[in-house]
């Protein structure tokens, strides 16, 4: 077609930027997703219940079967002046808030003056026979120092409160967060109020969505 002019009309070509545009926009999509995912991952801060362990019985376990419950975490001894106490009182507050609302969960060690010297089998036979521990009970481990499992880490760095003898206790709640922690002087019946608390939050909670 020639213009006024005399000259042909040239028409600009659209095939070229058509080319481009759907490899373009599916790139866009993609970073989108990608940037989305990152978010997610970044987000997605660590707690007491996205750790693993090993039980008494020597067996890997998730402690995510904990997450919606209270948990009371105490490094126990066989062995030591607060044992005979600690564990009554312990399995006294299993046997009145758990098992489904709330758990004692505890961890052996030998850390603080030798005083948990057997075999997991051992001490799971002791517990139960001596005390009707019904409560969870995991493999001997070391609660302080540079060999302290990551859940025992998680709750030193997210208290400022590292154990320095047997029997210290945190309190974590349903979320996985540590409310507080206490250190073998505090007697159970002193920290019962903090669990009941709790444990009377999730009920209600429950409650409101029936």
């Amino acid at each position: 077609m020639l213009d006024p002019e005399g000259s042909v009309e040239h028409k600009p070509s659209s095939s070229f930027p058509k080319v481009l545009l759907i490899p373009l926009a599916m790139l866009l999509a993609i970073a989108a997703l990608l940037l989305l995912a990152f978010s997610a991952t970044q987000q997605k801060e660590p707690d007491f219940y996205t750790f693993k362990v090993v039980n008494i019985r020597g067996k890997l376990v998730s402690l995510e079967k904990y997450r919606g419950s209270v948990s009371l975490v105490v490094n126990v001894a066989s062995e030591c002046g607060y044992t005979d106490s600690h564990y009554k009182a312990l399995q006294q507050l299993q046997r009145d808030l758990g098992p489904y609302h709330f758990n004692v969960l505890a961890f052996p060690c030998n850390q603080f003056g030798q005083q948990e010297p057997d075999t997991n089998k051992e001490i799971e036979s002791f517990a139960r026979k001596t005390y009707g521990a019904s409560f969870p009970m995991f493999s001997k481990i070391a609660v302080s120092g540079a060999g302290a499992i990551p859940a025992f880490k998680y709750l030193i760095d997210s208290t400022g409160e590292e154990p320095t003898w047997n029997f210290w206790k945190y309190l974590v709640d349903p979320n996985g967060k540590v409310v507080k922690a206490w250190d073998s002087t505090v007697s159970v019946e002193e920290i019962r109020p903090y669990v009941t608390e709790l444990v009377r939050k999730i009920i209600l909670k429950k409650k409101d969505e029936l």
